[in-house]
């Protein structure tokens, strides 16, 4: 494994939807201060379309129109996203709608996961929790009387 590799934080990636190819630019700002924070490392972006045919193409920034500035992320290219990945991306997007994919480096995280490889470590599963799945198991919690619970019983 090379010392690049060795020193680098997870790596993650996001697919976010945006439905009847409407791009407002809003999230763009906290992205950015993600990375001048060194919070994150973009590694890849990529927009893509999917046509009502189905058809997937990949959008270049230029092509995005003049009401969202992306200049900040041109060239922005780790060559570790490939046709397939775009593929699989556009294949769960809506027809009529457009996509980022997100390719990035948990910078925060670097330090941590380098320990955990020094001291042998490996991680053998991940995962994020659905909102969705968060909210409703803490409106459950809520409805559900201190003692009366499962292990009051």
């Amino acid at each position: 494994m090379s010392d690049a590799v060795e020193e680098m934080g997870p790596v993650d990636y996001l697919v976010v939807e945006f439905p009847g190819n409407r791009m407002t630019g809003e999230g763009l700002p906290l992205l950015v201060d993600l990375v001048d924070r060194g919070i994150i490392r973009l590694l890849d972006l990529v927009f893509v379309r999917k046509d009502e045919d189905g058809s997937v193409s990949v959008v270049e920034l230029a092509d995005l129109g003049e009401e969202v500035d992306l200049s900040v992320f041109s060239g922005v290219s780790s060559g570790l996203m490939g046709q397939e990945d775009i593929d699989e991306a556009g294949a769960v997007l809506e027809p009529g709608n457009s996509a980022a994919l997100v390719i990035y480096e948990n910078v925060w995280a670097a330090p941590l996961a380098q320990a955990l490889r020094r001291s042998g470590a490996q991680l053998v599963a991940g995962g994020r929790v659905p909102v969705q799945a968060l909210l409703a198991s803490l409106e459950a919690a809520e409805a559900t009387p201190p003692g009366s619970g499962p292990a009051a019983a």
